[in-house]
């Protein structure tokens, strides 16, 4: 009987999975290696973004993926991020906008061989877009008879019942963009200070969630203590060598002469705060979910899967946080 029990309440490790969030699938050696090191079987691609077009107004198709690379031996997901403000748009059909999107999912499919068996949808509703979005899972889910799944932000965890859960068959926790992007010295990728306001009302939320975690880094460009860009892609070894640049804190650094780098113009005095996420923060993040959460994730996916991303881990860094569960 005991023997029963204990196999009854073992819980099963989560499974790591990838986004690809580029415009084109081609993977990369470094990209193919860390698939095959963590037994990947599931990558999670945005097909497309859904935006209101500059003239119409009309929600249209922005960048959609475009495959160079087979995704053989690999289940995929596509992922259709929608801007908010397609939601927010008060007259909107959100059965037609369903069918459409379901549609041009199954034409990139179909174009590139591919099966898939679930869809997400990922879009950061609030409550003034919350009964187009409801809406729009509702006749989704209905045109599609797929597995649908939605990304969910800590606020909608803690405020359910103001924000509603949407018709989805699970949910997945984006564990990350917490802050606002400042020249403070706070990381607005990751604080664990706003994570902790939130994460108790896990236990309470009744859809079956799986955690999102970030493994991007950006930089914050500075003028004049005002924010007016974000550059992702800059590589903290590679300011530190170029002599345009002195290093003043530990991720800030000053632009000394005026110049041009990878096509933008940084002015003498400009600032860059470079955010990234250490592999201790990845821990830290896998431990106060672990200990948070009333059902433990089917799988724990990492943004993104880009060898950008990659060089700055050690190779064994995603099993490390999966053993934390």
């Amino acid at each position: 009987m005991s023997l029963l029990l204990i196999s009854c309440n073992k819980q099963e490790k989560p499974v790591a999975a990838f986004y690809y969030w580029k415009t084109i699938f081609k993977l990369s050696v470094q990209e193919k290696e860390a698939l095959q090191q963590n037994e990947i079987s599931k990558i999670y691609i945005r097909y497309f973004d859904i935006d209101l077009h500059p003239k119409t107004q009309e929600p249209f198709p922005l960048s959609p993926i475009h495959f160079e690379n087979k995704t053989e031996n690999l289940e995929v997901v596509p992922v259709i991020y929608i801007k908010n403000k397609v939601m927010l748009k008060k007259e909107i059909d959100v059965e037609d906008l369903a069918k459409k999107t379901f549609d041009f999912i199954e034409l990139v499919n179909n174009k590139n061989g591919i099966s898939c068996q679930e869809i997400q949808i990922d879009c950061d509703w609030t409550l003034a877009s919350k009964s187009n979005y409801l809406k729009f899972i509702e006749s989704f889910k209905k045109i599609s008879h797929k597995k649908l799944s939605a990304t969910i932000r800590l606020h909608q965890v803690k405020y359910f019942e103001k924000t509603k859960i949407p018709n989805v068959d699970s949910g997945v926790l984006m564990y990350y963009n917490m802050g606002t992007i400042a020249p403070d010295s706070l990381n607005s990728i990751y604080d664990r200070r706003i994570a902790k306001r939130y994460i108790k009302s896990l236990k309470k939320y009744p859809l079956p969630l799986d955690f999102a975690l970030p493994i991007y880094s950006w930089a914050i460009h500075i003028r004049d203590n005002k924010v007016i860009g974000l550059k992702s892609k800059i590589d903290i070894r590679e300011l530190k060598k170029d002599t345009n640049f002195v290093q003043k804190q530990k991720n800030y650094f000053v632009v000394k002469h005026s110049n041009y780098k990878k096509g933008s113009f940084y002015k003498q005095n400009d600032i860059l705060k470079v955010e990234a996420i250490s592999k201790d923060d990845l821990l830290e993040m896998a431990s106060d979910l672990e200990e948070n959460t009333a059902q433990y994730p089917k799988e724990i996916i990492f943004y993104d899967l880009d060898e950008f991303n990659l060089i700055n881990y050690e190779k064994n860094i995603f099993k490390q946080v999966l053993s934390c569960f």
